[in-house]
């Protein structure tokens, strides 16, 4: 009996480390706002949102993500926020990560983030930037979005369930709401390039999974 339990340990898959690092998403809808200003928003936008992720630690399908940084733009045909809304997305990956890595994290992004995401349409390779200080967070995916989100000063009142409406699109440790300085989306094939700013639309946070 004892050889058969040692024989079992010794076939048992090591553990794999989740992918984890930090995120940034902003919408084309306030996440933090009065009732007032939620009900005017929710029918009519709130339809796109650009992130981006950037990977400290972890791999997928055998491959290091570490460093990799990602940009996304997502569109639906409802609030993102709609259960039965249509999502699909454009990524941009960061033009330093190898051929293997792009692959990866594409199949990394899909299992889970399919249901943020939608179908992936387009898959673009060019320089990606991630930036953080403190709670003031950027990215810049070249010829395709970019953020500029800080962090609001007052972390209790975000946690208020009449001032917070959504959630992130995806899963974050301890996430924090964001006042947005800048946001856009400029590629304009996945639809119209939009540019917002000076509204409190962005999550952002660490993620692991």
């Amino acid at each position: 009996m004892l050889s058969v339990i040692l024989a079992a340990l010794l076939h048992v898959s090591p553990t794999v480390p989740p992918v984890s690092g930090e995120y940034i998403e902003a919408r084309t809808a306030s996440v933090f706002a009065g009732p007032c200003h939620y009900n005017g928003e929710v029918l009519t936008t709130g339809r796109d949102a650009v992130m981006a992720w950037s990977i400290e630690h972890g791999s997928w399908n055998h491959v290091d993500l570490s460093n990799v940084r990602i940009a996304a733009a997502v569109s639906s045909d409802a609030n993102l926020a709609d259960a039965s809304a249509v999502h699909h997305c454009e990524i941009q990956i960061d033009s330093f990560a190898s051929d293997a890595q792009a692959k990866a994290v594409v199949a990394w992004l899909n299992a889970h983030c399919d249901q943020s995401l939608g179908t992936i349409q387009h898959i673009r390779r060019a320089p990606v930037t991630f930036t953080q200080d403190g709670e003031h967070l950027t990215f810049k995916a070249d010829g395709f979005a970019s953020a500029d989100v800080q962090g609001m000063p007052n972390h209790e009142s975000c946690k208020q369930p009449s001032l917070v409406w959504y959630s992130p699109l995806i899963p974050l440790e301890h996430r924090l709401v964001g006042y947005t300085q800048q946001a856009g989306y400029s590629a304009a094939t996945l639809g119209d390039a939009w540019n917002r700013s000076d509204e409190n639309s962005a999550f952002f946070g660490h993620f692991s999974f």
